[in-house]
């Protein structure tokens, strides 16, 4: 029972930590609205950089990327919170439903892995190459993210019969 209610908290952990995210976004948006307009501008970048054809330069679009990360986080914090209110409902019962109940928490933190992996490592550090950036270089911030919910998530999963 101890180790089912460490994973309830550390789920909820992860809700709570996406909800400050979220709230940091909607609440001061021009602080990382301009975070996504310079590595979508890659106007920081290494001077000359072979790369610089992939820069994207229409304010339209980087308000769309910015919209998409917001309202991804905000989904895969739903996603979390209803997904650990389920955990703490059947933190009684048996291993089946216990397992059952895991799910929902599951594809939230999944889906939080994929944005701080994809959207920002991937997208954002490799192909508008964020790594040449000294201002605008989110790497270290987006590996952390993806560390803490990446191992919520296997925590979460892990066997606990």
């Amino acid at each position: 029972m101890t180790l089912r209610h460490c994973k309830i908290v550390v789920t909820a952990l992860s809700s709570v930590f996406l909800l400050a995210v979220f709230f940091n976004n909607t609440t001061d948006p021009n602080s990382n609205y301009q975070f996504v307009r310079h590595v979508l501008s890659m106007d920081t970048t290494f001077p000359g950089n072979a790369g610089m054809y992939r820069a994207i330069h229409a304010p339209v679009l980087h308000k769309a990327f910015y919209a998409a990360i917001i309202g991804w986080e905000a989904l895969c914090c739903a996603l979390i919170g209803a997904g650990t209110l389920r955990l703490w409902g059947a933190r009684g019962a048996p291993a089946a439903a216990w397992k059952r109940a895991k799910v929902l928490a599951s594809i939230g933190l999944t889906a939080s892995v994929v944005q701080w992996y994809f959207a920002f490592m991937t997208v954002g550090g490799e192909w508008f190459l964020m790594w040449q950036s000294r201002i605008w270089n989110g790497q270290e911030a987006a590996f952390r993210m993806f560390a803490f919910v990446g191992l919520s998530l296997l925590f979460l999963n892990q066997a606990d019969d």
